[in-house]
């Protein structure tokens, strides 16, 4: 098969035979942009695409400013003021709730720091009438808990302990039936 040519045989009488060397004079601009586009045809049409969809896009937010500029402005004006003045009403309503609650946290401090100065009076006067501090003591105890009477102890709960009082962890005796004994030192003998 190394010694086979092919080679091509020109017939000058077949009607399909095409001169080699036409040229049209006309065409030879087109030769150059055809050249061009085959070469970068696909770079060509995305970036033409591309720049298209950038003009339109660049008129509809020119048209869209020009349009929405002058009416927008009274409008943003008027929002604002309004916004403004909500913030500064629930600024207000925030102030006062604050000021009402430090006001009740004033009183309570006073009416403590009265009876802790009631209480230190008391305390003098058992003192200089001979009585012991702690009878004073017992009397103000007694005072406070029926001043707080209001509020509710908690319940005692009865709870049983969760290990049982003779239980020791060191002695290796306890709630479980598993227990880990050291491996046999030395060799092994098996096998």
């Amino acid at each position: 098969m190394d010694d086979v040519e092919i080679t091509d045989v020109d017939d000058g009488d077949s009607p399909y035979h095409v001169e080699k060397n036409l040229k049209n004079q006309d065409l030879s601009s087109v030769g150059l942009t055809g050249e061009l586009l085959s070469m970068y045809g696909w770079h060509l049409l995305v970036v033409s695409v591309l720049v298209y969809l950038l003009v339109q896009l660049l008129i509809k937010r020119f048209r869209q400013r020009d349009q929405s500029s002058a009416p927008q402005t009274q409008q943003d004006v008027s929002s604002v003021v309004r916004n403004q003045e909500a913030m500064e009403a629930a600024r207000r309503r925030m102030q006062e709730e604050l000021d009402a609650k430090a006001a009740i946290f004033r009183e309570k401090q006073k009416q403590q720091e009265e009876e802790k100065r009631r209480q230190k009076i008391e305390i003098w006067e058992s003192m200089q009438q001979g009585k012991s501090y702690k009878g004073a003591q017992r009397v103000s105890a007694a005072a406070e808990e029926a001043s707080s009477s209001t509020t509710v102890p908690k319940p005692k709960t009865d709870k049983k302990p969760l290990r049982g009082a003779d239980y020791n962890p060191l002695t290796g005796e306890g709630g479980s039936s598993c227990t880990w004994r050291p491996g046999r030192r030395g060799p092994s003998s098996g096998g």
